[in-house]
């Protein structure tokens, strides 16, 4: 007989991204019957997730499962699984930036970490990838603050900011920067820079595609052809960048780059892959503006590199816009070398209690 099995969670907004984050160790160890937890409590398989907590879009079908690290660095240890919204699947292999601005908070609020009084400094590594991050959270009277002044797009009202430090992210999914060895290949007739820094990308020009990255969430969505041809370009890229066939994975990311004419930034669209992204990833804006700096990149003239390091990228996505502080420097061949990028991201704590899957009975 099939069973209700509750587990204990907090739910969280993180970034522009919001889900629930659970202790590891409440979840079972096996990744296919953690599979079946994590379909269940979202409720994937029906596109308003109808019956679980998710909200019928990839920005609300993410779980962050938390415990603590056995690296002598971290203090805990991220482990990120996005759920598919109509499909009842789990992929295990990106991590989320978004997400992961809330997980400083949640290891608190968990008891997985002692709050400091004032700022606490909290040392993340994201599982998936194996990337280093410190965020630094404000904990009056040693307390998690949700209030404060700061703001991001895509998110109403303010709150207090997070501040979040990512550490050797260039390779971490693939072991190279551009994978496939070149600042620009050619597939399918269309450019592309394949980079993996955060998150695997491949990088276009809006106008390789006859757009002109101004286009809202709706009119690229609506563009069936411009999907049609991103996903086979994205499937041919993943098998470039060593990745093996990526049919059914939601990496590598792809993602669209223009000039923005009035301000000298760049204007970007993020995608999921396989719809656009409301704003845009923590982990993919670093890629994005990293491939802006890297010289011989698709997105090589497309604005002027400031030149004070760390340099400052302003990211226009469709709720706004997002800056990313990257460390880097140019060697005398040519060479990018990435050191770290830094971003201001919020969280806000939504509930907190038992959540319910619906497990069938094993026969």
């Amino acid at each position: 007989m099939s069973q209700q099995t509750s587990f204990p969670f907090v739910f969280m907004r993180g970034g522009t991204s919001r889900g629930p984050y659970m202790r590891r160790t409440d979840l079972p160890l096996d990744l296919d019957e953690l599979s079946k937890v994590l379909i269940s409590l979202v409720g994937s398989g029906q596109s308003l997730n109808i019956d679980g907590i998710g909200g019928g879009n990839a920005v609300t079908t993410k779980v962050a499962m938390l415990s603590q690290s056995d690296d002598p660095w971290a203090d805990v240890d991220y482990f990120f699984a996005q759920v598919g919204v109509d499909d009842q699947t789990v992929d295990y292999k990106p991590t989320c930036g978004n997400i992961l601005s809330g997980v400083g908070p949640a290891a608190i609020e968990m008891g997985l970490v002692q709050a400091s009084d004032g700022v606490t400094e909290i040392n993340i590594k994201a599982v998936n990838t194996g990337a280093r991050v410190i965020a630094k959270v404000q904990t009056p009277d040693r307390n998690v603050s949700y209030f404060g002044d700061a703001t991001i797009d895509g998110v109403p009202g303010t709150s207090s900011p997070i501040e979040l430090l990512f550490l050797d992210v260039a390779g971490s999914s693939t072991g190279k920067l551009f994978p496939t060895g070149a600042m620009t290949d050619r597939i399918g007739g269309i450019d592309v820079t394949c980079m993996d820094l955060a998150m695997p990308m491949v990088i276009a020009r809006a106008d390789s595609f006859g757009l002109t990255g101004n286009e809202s969430v709706d009119q690229l969505n609506g563009n069936t052809e411009f999907f049609s041809t991103m996903e086979q370009i994205r499937i041919e890229a993943g098998n470039l960048m060593g990745m093996g066939d990526v049919t059914q994975s939601v990496t590598p990311k792809f993602g669209l780059l223009a000039a923005h004419q009035t301000t000298g930034h760049i204007i970007c669209r993020y995608f999921m892959p396989w719809k656009t992204h409301p704003s845009l990833a923590v982990t993919g804006s670093q890629c994005l503006a990293s491939c802006a700096l890297a010289p011989g990149t698709v997105a090589d003239d497309l604005m002027d590199a400031p030149k004070e390091r760390p340099s400052r990228i302003t990211l226009h996505h469709p709720m706004g816009t997002m800056d990313v502080l990257v460390d880097y420097e140019i060697t005398a061949d040519g060479t990018f070398i990435h050191h770290s990028a830094g971003l201001i991201r919020t969280a806000r704590k939504l509930a907190s209690g038992e959540v319910f899957a619906h497990i069938p009975a094993k026969e």
